[in-house]
């Protein structure tokens, strides 16, 4: 099983966090890294993600996607749909596109929530 590290900004449901350590993937928070209720920009996120080799991990979707074909060279950026109430389905939706997409390396992946 390939561990992959992930950077979840300040906004990523901890719930999420949690479910994705369960299945084994090293997982850093914002509030962990001491980054969160800085006001740092989604360009900063990325930049302190891609310096810790980790794929950013964001429900802010819109942002991400823009700033994805802005900086070229990340360690991958995934976007997700907020749904609070599934936390374990959501986790392994994420875990499925990890599975597919690895290595990470450039890449946006999208993950949407159930219908």
């Amino acid at each position: 099983m390939m561990i992959i590290r992930l950077y979840a900004d300040e906004n990523f449901p901890q719930s999420v966090v949690e479910e994705l350590r369960k299945l084994n993937h090293d997982v850093l928070t914002a509030h962990e890294a001491g980054q969160a209720n800085q006001r740092i920009s989604d360009p900063q996120v990325l930049a302190y993600a891609t310096q810790q080799q980790r794929a950013v991990i964001t429900q802010n979707r819109y942002d991400f996607i823009k700033l994805h074909k802005i900086v070229t060279k990340h360690a991958g950026i995934i976007v997700c749909r907020e749904d609070h109430r599934h936390p374990l389905e959501l986790a392994n939706r994420i875990q499925a596109q990890l599975i597919i997409q690895a290595p990470l390396d450039n890449k946006l992946i999208r993950v949407n929530k159930l219908k």
